[in-house]
């Protein structure tokens, strides 16, 4: 893929820059001749940076100059990432927002659109048309189909798409992923901008010219610098929205701040997504164009439809607000006007009532009361009469302007009306205040006295609450001697306690008989208060001697049986111990392998059965310790508060575990004697699996030894030898039945898990190669033979050549181990007539290959898959 003029490859190795791209898309998109194409081409970024190479960028007959000019603009882009940045985050921004409408986004934009699902569902969706089906395949080809389904429909809108495949968006290619989008932009959210007689990206600047023209620092002239400083963005929304912003304190030396404000806003408010980070404009040198021209066409599509609606809006308002608003402040008068009537006539009567209260707080409720009326009910009736004389006034004018009849209120709710009723208020008003502040002086002093009274009253009865309890309460009954003795301590510390509130007594009893000779109103309840602290008193001196005797008392008999525990806890720890250790050993499980380890067990066993009747003598003793305990404690109804404090053995365990060892003993005899009766049977299958074993091993060692001597010391022609080899291998098989006879027999012990055998060395799996291998070793010495019987009679060797090289074989074979090393194989072929020293063919170690075969035939070696056989000398 090439542009037109270019020259193709291989003059031409560098792919079209993503800069050069975007600005031809922009030329296409935009429409325009040459010169037209030119001048857009001038106010784009590159152009600022290679201004002294444009003309020769569209010269005739320069295409070379044409090529050094885009790739100095390729290198410009890729040294400065942060337009690449800006452009990434817009781009994404503006898909978004209108993918959020297909209930979908993306996150990474050169890799969600690779399939090609989600850039036709953006068409789709900004043009209002259906794409054809995509498919939905995981592979590079429908990802490709998907893509260029989009290409196609980008292409029937009119725009010419320059360099740019399926295969580069599908391969994730960034910078050609963002010239596309930026095509789509201009295409569908740029291309259609038209003011006065100007369209696209110069009708765009217009209308952001003509919008901010009235604001200070405000100086739009193209899309990357004069936006910096975050002021253009408010002006546009404070043009259109000034309840959005304060556009005046804002300041041209704070760009981040301006920026974010404008940010925000808009996407709060206007719903314009969030598409640049203040810090991206700000920190860049010059910000990227096509990121800000994105940014603002979201501020005029949302501005223009705005306006418009509400415009149309505003004129049907301004017609019913006229009609309306003399009816509606007809009706909030009269509605005012009797709400505030009906608040004076329900406020006068609580004013004027002069019921004296007896107490204090009564009287301090009232005045509470009082200032809560001045403060919160009164002055919204003040706002609501002013508020009502302006509305009386307010509607007059207009219905005056109108020239309509004047306003005439019900009767009684005339202005005058009004303020005669206020005038009442306030004199009524004036004279309770007076009588409250006379009255409340006047039972300051008799409620100070009172007040004296009840809190050391008070404080006496907070101290007496939950003492008679404590008193009373029987805790001793059921508390350890160590518990007794603390609570003698903390009884001693509330005698000490006690005696010292005797004074706060007096001193109340005191106050009471003042307060009864001035003769206070609540004199009854104050005497019977004093009456009741004072008897409240004698009853506690007479329960703290009674609780200290009692506390005495349970001290001595808890001493006893303390001692007790004491001696039961010394008693049964090592008896319970024994009897833990008793029922893991019954409980134990054994592993025997012969019958005199079983025997063993069983006489352990029984010594073991010896030692019970002690040891139930031991355990009687023990609970008749814990019988002594609860006799004491019943007999003085001390109720025990737990267990024994020296151990946590308890009588009812040692019983538990005595009755569990007594289940154990007899359950252990029975495991042993079905354990000996197990062994015995076990010895039985050992004898009779070792009496074949020990008979069929050596057979089957015989028979090994004696094939192997047969293969070479076998006598007479090869079909004599073949006749001898079959009746031996016909013997070999009719043996099997006792081979089979073992293996039931071995089948039983592995059955009864038997794993050693003292009456035999051998084992089934020994027997079972054993019995393979002699079957194995019969069946290939026949196999040789027959093959030998092929090769001579194939190649004519006579039975007395045969004979010699197998004696020359044995001969040489020294250790009979059937394989001759490098010298004796030299050896043996010199024996056989072949001049190693001197024949070249024989000093190589070579034999023709039907001498070699001869040779392996004799000395009884497979022919299957050997080459010429080959021994090199030293």
């Amino acid at each position: 893929m090439s542009f037109p003029g270019l020259l193709p490859p291989p003059q031409w190795e560098r792919r079209v820059s993503y800069s050069i791209f975007v600005r031809r898309v922009e030329e296409r998109t935009l429409g325009g001749d040459t010169e037209e194409s030119t001048r857009c081409a001038q106010v784009s970024d590159m152009v600022d940076y290679h201004a002294s190479n444009n003309q020769a960028l569209y010269s005739a007959g320069g295409q070379q100059t044409y090529m050094e000019q885009e790739n100095d603009w390729d290198r410009d882009l890729l040294l400065d990432p942060a337009w690449e940045k800006q452009q990434r985050k817009t781009f994404t921004a503006w898909c978004n927002s209108h993918l959020r409408k297909a209930g979908t986004q993306i996150e990474n934009i050169e890799e969600d659109f690779r399939d090609g699902l989600k850039l036709m569902l953006l068409l789709e969706v900004i043009s209002g048309e259906r794409l054809p089906k995509p498919e939905r395949g995981k592979m590079r080809v429908h990802k490709i189909n998907n893509v260029n389904k989009a290409l196609d429909f980008i292409a029937s809108k009119g725009v010419k798409l320059v360099s740019i495949g399926a295969e580069e968006i599908v391969d994730g290619n960034a910078k050609m992923t963002l010239g596309m989008i930026w095509t789509i932009i201009l295409r569908f959210a740029i291309q259609d901008i038209s003011v006065e007689e100007t369209s696209a990206k110069e009708g765009l600047l217009l209308w952001c010219q003509r919008k901010t023209a009235p604001y200070k620092n405000v100086n739009v002239q193209n899309f990357h610098i004069s936006w910096k400083d975050g002021l253009a963005f408010n002006a546009l929304i404070h043009r259109h929205r000034p309840e959005l912003i304060d556009y005046d304190k804002l300041r041209k030396d704070d760009p981040v701040t301006n920026l974010n404000n404008a940010f925000e806003v808009a996407e709060r408010y206007l719903d314009i997504p969030k598409m640049l980070d203040a810090e991206d404009i700000v920190n860049t040198a010059r910000p990227d164009e096509k990121a800000i021209m994105t940014y603002v066409s979201s501020f005029y599509h949302a501005f223009s439809g705005a306006q418009k609606a509400e415009t149309a809006a505003n004129r049907i308002c301004k017609v019913l607000a006229v009609n309306q608003e003399n009816e509606h402040l007809m009706e909030d008068y009269e509605k005012l006007a009797s709400d505030l009537l009906e608040w004076i006539r329900r406020t006068i009567p609580w004013l004027e009532n002069r019921a004296p209260e007896k107490t204090m707080t009564e009287m301090q409720q009232k005045l509470e009361d009082f200032r809560d009326y001045r403060r919160v009910h009164k002055p919204p009736k003040v706002q609501e009469k002013c508020q009502l004389e302006i509305n009386f006034n307010t509607l007059q004018t207009k219905l005056r302007l109108s020239n309509r009849p004047a306003f005439m209120p019900s009767e009684g709710r005339m202005v005058s009306d009004i303020n005669g009723a206020w005038h009442k208020l306030e004199g009524a008003e004036k004279g309770y205040e007076e009588w409250l502040l006379n009255e409340i002086r006047r039972l300051e002093r008799l409620d100070h006295l009172a007040e004296k009274f009840r809190q050391k009253a008070a404080i006496h009865e907070s101290w007496t609450d939950g003492k008679e309890a404590m008193l009373t309460q029987k805790d001793y009954e059921t508390a350890s001697l160590s518990e007794i003795k603390a609570l003698l301590k903390k009884h001693e510390a509330f005698e000490s306690d006690l005696a010292a509130h005797q004074d706060r007594v007096e001193q109340i009893a005191a106050i009471a008989q003042e307060l009864n000779e001035l003769d206070y109103y609540d004199s009854q309840s104050v005497n019977a208060r004093c009456q009741k602290i004072c008897e409240q008193w004698d009853v506690l001196g007479s329960l703290t001697q009674s609780r200290r005797e009692s506390l005495e008392r349970t001290e001595k008999q808890l001493e006893s049986i303390d001692e007790l525990y004491l001696e039961y806890a010394k008693r049964a720890a090592p008896f319970n111990n024994w009897m833990e250790g008793a029922m893991e050993d019954l409980q134990d499980m054994f592993i025997v392998h012969n019958i005199e380890e079983i025997q063993g067990l069983i006489t352990a066993h029984d010594q073991f059965k010896s030692t019970l009747p002690e040891a139930n003598k031991e355990r009687e003793a023990i609970q008749a310790i814990q019988a002594e305990v609860q006799k004491i404690a019943q007999y003085n109804g001390i109720k025990l508060a737990g267990n024994n404090p020296y151990t946590s053995i308890t009588p009812q365990s040692i019983d538990k575990k005595w009755e569990k060892v007594q289940q154990l003993v007899p359950q252990r005899d029975q495991a042993l004697q079905e354990e000996l009766a197990r062994q015995q049977s076990n010895d039985h299958l050992r004898r009779q699996f070792a009496n074949q074993a020990n008979m069929i091993g050596p057979w089957i060692q015989n028979k090994m030894e004696e094939i192997g001597r047969i293969s070479i010391e076998m006598n007479g022609t090869l079909e004599d030898q073949l006749t001898h080899l079959r009746q031996y291998e016909q013997s070999i098989i009719e043996y099997k039945p006792k081979i089979d006879q073992l293996e039931g027999d071995h089948q039983l012990i592995q059955e009864a898990l038997i794993f050693d055998n003292k009456y035999t060395a051998y084992t089934m799996e020994h027997l079972r190669v054993g019995w393979e291998q002699l079957l194995t070793t019969i069946a290939r010495t026949i196999n040789e033979i027959e093959n030998q019987i092929l090769t001579r009679d194939a190649k004519g060797i006579s039975q007395e050549q045969l004979h010699e090289y197998r004696t020359s074989f044995n001969h040489f074979d020294k250790d009979h181990s059937g394989v001759l090393q490098a010298e004796e194989f030299k050896a043996c072929l010199i024996s056989l007539g072949y001049d190693v020293e001197n024949d070249k063919q024989k000093r190589t170690g070579i034999m023709d290959s039907d001498d070699f075969r001869a040779l392996l035939i004799s000395t009884g070696n497979s022919l299957v898959l050997l080459p010429p056989f080959s021994i090199y000398s030293n």
